[in-house]
C-alpha cells in the first residue's frame, strides 16, 4: 500500500499554522521568561520569537532551507543569544507539531504514525543542523575577530611624534605574546619609519629573566632594521628584580619614567624640549646680540 500522508502532513502544518505557531510561543516565551529575559528584554523576546518560527516555516513552504536561516543565526549571534535557544526552541518546535497532528486523528495506524514521526523529523533535523552549524561559524569568525583586536591591543604601537613611537604593555608577557611584541614592533617601525621606540612596561607586574630575555630580543630586533628601543617605566622593585637576576640591560638604554625616556628620544633625534624661560632668555640673548651689531 502506498502512503500518501507526507503530503498531508504538509498540508495540516501548513493550514494549521497559526495554531502551532501559538502553542509554540506560550511555550519558549513561558521558559524565556526564566531564561533569558535577565540579559533580554521581554519585547526583543517575543520579537525574536516571532522571527525564529518565520524562518522555520518559510522553509517548509519554499520545500528547502532558505538564506533566512543564515542571516537569522548571524544575527543571534551579534546580540549574544545562546546556542541553547535554538535547539531548545526547535526540540519544543518538533514535540508542538507532532502533537498537533496527532490530536487531529485520534486513530492513527502503527505505519502512519511511523510515517508522521518521520516526515516531522525530516522537516525540523535539517534546520537543527543548518542553524547549528551557521551559528558556529558565526560564533568563530566573531571570536576571531575578537581575538585579532585583542592582539593588536595587547601589544600597540603609538606614534607619538614624527620617529618616535611608543609600546605601552600591561599585564604579564608570557611567550605567545612576546612574539607578537616582536612582530608588532618590527612591523610598526618600519609603517612609521620610526628612529626611536618607547617600551613601556610601567604596567607589567613581574619582570624576571623570561620577561627581560623578550624584549632584549625584541630590542635586538629592532636595532637590526635600523632603530632604537628605550625602556621606560622601570620601578625601584624592578630595578631590584633586574639587578638579582644578573639580567645584562647595557645595550638597551633604560629610563624611570615615560618622560625621561621621551626627553632622550627627542635628543636621539636631533630635537629637545625648551622650557619657556629658557626660550625667553636665548630671544634676549639674540636680541642683545643683533643690538649690539
Amino acid at each position: 500500500m502506498v502512503i500518501t500522508l507526507p503530503k498531508r502532513v504538509n498540508q495540516i502544518i501548513i493550514n494549521n499554522s497559526d495554531i502551532i505557531i501559538k502553542n509554540w510561543l506560550k511555550i519558549v516565551s513561558e521558559k524565556g521568561k526564566d531564561e533569558y529575559t535577565s540579559t533580554i528584554s521581554e519585547e526583543m523576546l517575543q520579537s525574536t520569537n516571532r522571527e525564529f518560527v518565520n524562518v522555520i516555516f518559510k522553509s517548509l513552504n519554499e520545500d528547502h532551507l532558505t538564506t533566512d536561516i543564515e542571516d537569522f543565526s548571524e544575527r543571534l549571534v551579534h546580540l549574544g543569544w545562546p546556542l541553547s535557544y535554538l535547539t531548545d526552541g526547535l526540540t519544543t518546535f518538533r514535540r508542538v507539531v507532532f502533537d498537533f497532528i496527532l490530536s487531529q486523528n485520534k486513530k492513527i495506524e502503527t505505519d502512519f504514525f511511523s510515517v508522521i514521526l518521520d516526515k516531522v523529523n525530516d522537516w525540523v533535523d535539517p534546520i537543527i543542523n543548518k542553524l547549528v552549524n551557521e551559528y558556529s561559524g558565526n560564533w568563530e569568525h566573531t571570536v576571531s575577530l575578537q581575538r585579532v583586536a585583542l592582539q593588536e591591543l595587547s601589544a600597540p604601537l603609538i606614534p607619538v611624534m614624527r620617529n618616535i613611537t611608543i609600546m605601552p604593555l600591561i599585564g604579564t608577557i608570557d611567550t605567545e605574546r612576546a612574539k607578537l611584541i616582536m612582530e608588532n614592533l618590527l612591523h610598526g617601525v618600519i609603517k612609521h619609519n620610526a628612529e626611536v621606540v618607547l617600551i613601556d612596561i610601567t604596567g607589567v607586574p613581574v619582570v624576571d629573566t623570561m620577561v627581560a630575555h623578550h624584549l632584549i630580543q625584541a630590542a635586538e630586533a629592532v636595532r637590526l632594521i635600523g632603530a632604537n628601543c628605550i625602556l621606560v617605566g622601570i620601578r625601584p622593585e624592578i630595578a631590584q628584580t633586574i639587578v638579582n637576576l644578573g639580567i645584562d640591560l647595557t645595550r638597551f638604554p633604560t629610563r624611570s619614567s615615560l618622560r625621561k625616556g621621551f626627553e632622550t628620544a627627542l635628543e636621539m633625534t636631533g630635537r629637545k624640549i625648551i622650557r619657556e624661560n629658557k626660550k625667553k632668555e636665548i630671544i634676549e640673548d639674540i636680541m642683545k646680540s643683533i643690538e649690539k651689531e
